[in-house]
């Protein structure tokens, strides 16, 4: 867990994505190798990390802030409608099975590692144009999705964003700042539905990890910070294609886990 820290926490302020895409596969097999009940693995694993998204994704928002890389007004007209997606993802992956938020996990994987090797920054900044049906729709699919993966939907958030006209840079410190919101009612969503399913996991209140949470917090938070002064001095390009090969090893990982499960 020590190890693993390091590289989220540095990983989620980089890109405003990774900490969960990396912190879910690797407290998974954490998990696993400790024998926890393979009926609640993989919520426990994404319920932990929501956890620890929470003062990772601050520490980097506040980070982007001083560079002048957040628009609040981002987080007041989008940022809010995803809580309802939110909040219906963490219903909706605490009655399926492992196995299925295995297979689940692994497909939009491979989706978000296609994604980012292909992807190609603009610096073009176009003409913002957000209007209110596609804020909502788009917010709630994008914390639908993003609870049930255990991510701070950045990765999601921040082509929506370009694609609405917002620079890069704001769009990457927007939705930093909109996956601490994400990653608050996540971990409260798996902590509740995780008590009222009385999963009874060792060490665990609901769906979240005590000794993970307290060993994860200290090493994210200064590594985020760390990570989201870099991305400021650095071309991200060739390292977000690098984390894009990366996404398709743990997919493929996780269909393996998947297929002998």
């Amino acid at each position: 867990m020590i190890l693993t820290a390091f590289p989220v926490g540095f990983l989620a302020g980089l890109f405003g994505i990774g900490g969960g895409l990396i912190t879910v596969p690797f407290l998974f097999f954490i998990f696993d190798s400790l024998n926890v009940n393979q009926d609640y693995l993989m919520h426990l694993a994404v319920g932990t990390t929501f956890s620890i998204i929470i003062p990772t994704s601050i520490v980097s928002a506040l980070t982007h802030k001083k560079h002048g890389s957040v628009d609040f007004s981002v987080i007041k007209n989008y940022g809010i409608f995803v809580i309802p997606g939110v909040l219906s993802g963490t219903i909706f992956a605490a009655n399926l099975h492992t196995k299925s938020l295995l297979l689940f996990f692994a497909i939009i994987v491979f989706v978000l590692g296609a994604y980012l090797i292909n992807l190609k920054n603009k610096t073009d900044e176009l003409r913002v144009n957000f209007n209110l049906i596609p804020r909502i729709l788009l917010a709630f699919v994008s914390g639908f999705i993003s609870a049930i993966m255990g991510i701070g939907g950045a990765i999601m958030n921040v082509p929506i964003l370009r694609y609405f006209g917002y620079p890069i840079s704001k769009a990457i410190g927007s939705a930093v700042a909109i996956g601490s919101v994400i990653s608050l009612f996540g971990a409260l969503g798996f902590l509740i539905t995780g008590s009222f399913l009385k999963a009874n996991l060792p060490l665990s209140v609901g769906f979240i990890n005590i000794p993970a949470f307290l060993i994860f917090i200290p090493i994210t938070m200064v590594m985020a910070r760390v990570g989201a002064n870099t991305v400021h001095k650095m071309d991200k390009s060739k390292l977000q294609r690098f984390f894009g090969i990366f996404l398709y090893v743990v997919g493929t990982v996780f269909l393996y886990r998947y297929l002998n499960l």
